[in-house]
């Protein structure tokens, strides 16, 4: 496994955890051993968004591409697709790798990834950074909260995560407060502890908008992490306010578009991950659509989110930001081959502003854990995202800022995506 250099040490104010800060609070990147890519990964950019096909007109799965699992570019750059500003999003500086994964507990089966993630771990830990959402206090103390599911897991989780490649979470959900602000704290404290980096929670609603802000190759990366999803009869006892701990809530967006111009003044890549969308609802609402170009305006290149607990779409977006609508279930408690199984990871190649590759690894999710999908269930699972994404309103390519530089290996062809969304199977969490 790759070494993960030095992670870190608590933040002196005790509301969360960073990194040793560098100059203007950047913190040097985790050291990676050059993890190879494998042929599970399907590319997004050049090929068409989560679709592909090999070179004899099949479809594309993770037998179908090289082992890099990156399409050529070049095709990508024929197509007039320029949004608006799109001079300001000319890919700048060395490429960085970051992924994407949904949703964490350690419930039920889910326990299992207290001893490592199993499988997918050499993907998790084979980009330059990884993010998950992690939702479930991190407590053995509290009291349940008044609702139908409630998660918890020992401080070991940390331990878990770190070992399995994931670099940092967010914890802006509907769950990381199931046991209360005892839990909370709880959860802070352990994460201090694990020196382990936290976004979207915090002793206030200062710490909890917190970005986590890295340096990777000379690129300055920022991640916020905000949640539109609260339960009513709990929302005001979790949103973090002044003096008041909580979640970063984006129910109200004047924090977070606040946030996000506040560091967009100095990072070269702005992430936003969001808990937002309807459970089993595949497509997006205007509830996510409709913020979108706020986040933009306000300075994100990358916006990512989960809660629907099954795959939506991605892609870019119009303005040329990338958005990744959901990412479904990462190390979950499902079981079967239902919607709700259907994982991955998104990778995602930026250079300053602009996101020039993607790929989205298929997994899928047995004993808890999310598995490397191969074979037709691969190409099943990324038929699936291709599907959603006219539903998104996103583009299976980058948009043509002119110098968007080529890369090796499969020469795939799009493949013709389903025209509608696949049914999703009940969940809950």
């Amino acid at each position: 496994m790759p070494s993960r250099g030095d992670q870190g040490r608590p933040d002196a104010s005790g509301t969360g955890v960073r990194a040793p800060e560098h100059r203007n609070g950047w913190r040097g990147g985790p050291v990676r051993a050059g993890a190879a890519l494998t042929a599970v990964g399907l590319a997004l950019a050049g090929c068409g968004l989560l679709g592909g096909s090999s070179s004899d007109g099949t479809a594309g799965g993770a037998d179908a591409v090289a082992s890099t699992g990156v399409a050529d570019q070049a095709s990508a750059t024929t197509a007039a697709n320029v949004p608006p500003g799109g001079t300001r999003r000319a890919p700048t500086g060395q490429p960085v790798t970051l992924q994407f994964a949904g949703d964490v507990h350690f419930a039920g089966s889910a326990a299992a990834a207290l001893n490592g993630f199993g499988p997918i771990v050499p993907e998790l830990s084979a980009a330059d950074l990884t993010m998950v959402n992690l939702e479930t206090a991190i407590t053995d103390g509290g009291d349940p909260a008044d609702k139908e599911f409630t998660f918890r897991a020992p401080a070991r989780a940390f331990t878990a995560l770190r070992g399995s490649g994931v670099d940092v979470v967010t914890m802006a959900n509907n769950h990381a407060m199931d046991y209360g602000t005892t839990g909370l704290r709880d959860t802070l404290s352990a994460a201090q502890a694990a020196n382990f980096p936290v976004v979207g929670i915090g002793a206030d609603d200062t710490a909890a908008f917190r970005p986590y802000k890295v340096t990777i190759k000379g690129q300055r990366i920022a991640i916020i992490g905000a949640t539109r999803v609260l339960d009513d009869n709990l929302a005001a006892a979790w949103t973090s306010g002044p003096g008041k701990p909580g979640l970063a809530s984006a129910k109200d967006m004047t924090e977070l578009l606040a946030a996000v111009r506040a560091v967009r003044a100095d990072a070269d890549t702005v992430v936003v991950d969001l808990h937002w969308g309807v459970e089993t609802h595949s497509c997006p609402g205007t509830d996510q659509t409709g913020i979108v170009p706020e986040l933009v305006a306000a300075g994100a290149d990358i916006v990512v989110g989960s809660h629907a607990h099954v795959l939506e779409g991605g892609g870019w977006h119009p303005s040329g930001a990338f958005v990744d609508y959901g990412l479904g279930n990462f190390v979950f408690y499902s079981s079967g081959m239902a919607a709700n199984t259907q994982s991955g990871i998104l990778r995602l190649t930026v250079q300053g502003r602009a996101v020039t590759q993607a790929q989205w690894l298929p997994a899928r999710i047995s004993g808890g854990l999310p598995r490397p999908a191969t074979g037709v269930d691969a190409q099943q699972i990324v038929g699936t995202v291709g599907s959603l994404q006219q539903c998104a309103g996103l583009n299976a390519n980058p948009p043509t800022w002119g110098a968007i530089p080529a890369s090796s290996g499969s020469t795939a062809q799009p493949a013709a995506a389903p025209t509608s969304p696949p049914a999703a199977a009940p969940t809950h969490g």
